[in-house]
């Protein structure tokens, strides 16, 4: 049987973002930025006016951010260790939804922080990507990690065998999101890695429940 794979996103699971756009987004852009707002094109307002962003500038800025920003990007707590231990256990790579020609940057940022992985990169639903993924590797067990619901339900429509965890590290935001879990859409919701870990592991090993949530 072939080395067990972990997939797992970057943003608000390996690096916090949120947070960071808010800060740059209030000191740079003169934008308010609201955490707790769930749909990401309705939570951004002109700090003068109130008036509501236009989708096509939030993209913008999101774009902008990437472009010259990241080095504001810090890890998430608990990620660059648990990422460690599940090498030694399988297979670990990124899947991020970035443009293409960023690929490179993201690679150089994880590694700054200590989580030397191999990056790739997506636009859409992460489905067909993980499927390609899985083709390249072609592993005896494999598990997904994201914190965005949607990208859940597009991997189990795909390949319903891959094990599911949905993590939100970012605690100010983490209550807003549609949860994959109650969705039915993944096996687990856990939103920190000292108690995600034993889960994953135990799922690689193919010892762990398909039922789980964070006791905190």
């Amino acid at each position: 049987m072939s080395r067990p794979l972990v997939i797992t996103d970057c943003d608000e699971v390996l690096l916090y973002m949120v947070g960071h756009f808010q800060e740059w987004l209030a000191e740079e852009e003169g934008v308010s930025f609201d955490l707790g707002v769930p749909a990401f094109h309705k939570s951004m307002r002109d700090a003068q006016t109130g008036a509501l962003l236009e989708q096509a500038r939030v993209w913008e800025l999101l774009n902008k951010f990437f472009d010259g920003q990241m080095h504001r990007q810090t890890p998430v707590e608990g990620a660059a260790a648990a990422i460690a231990e599940l090498s030694r256990e399988a297979d670990v790579v990124v899947l991020t939804n970035l443009m293409d020609f960023r690929r490179e940057h993201r690679v150089r940022q994880l590694a700054d922080h200590g989580i030397d992985l191999k990056v790739y990169t997506n636009q859409g639903p992460k489905g067909p990507a993980l499927k390609a993924i899985l083709d390249e590797y072609e592993p005896g067990r494999a598990v997904f990690i994201d914190d965005i619901a949607q990208h859940h339900g597009s991997v189990g429509e795909l390949t319903p065998h891959v094990g599911r965890l949905h993590l939100c590290a970012e605690p100010r935001i983490a209550p807003h999101i549609d949860c994959a879990h109650e969705a039915g859409h993944a096996h687990a919701r856990i939103d920190t890695w000292n108690h995600a870990l034993p889960w994953l592991l135990e799922r690689l090993h193919g010892t762990g429940q398909d039922n789980a949530k964070d006791p905190t």
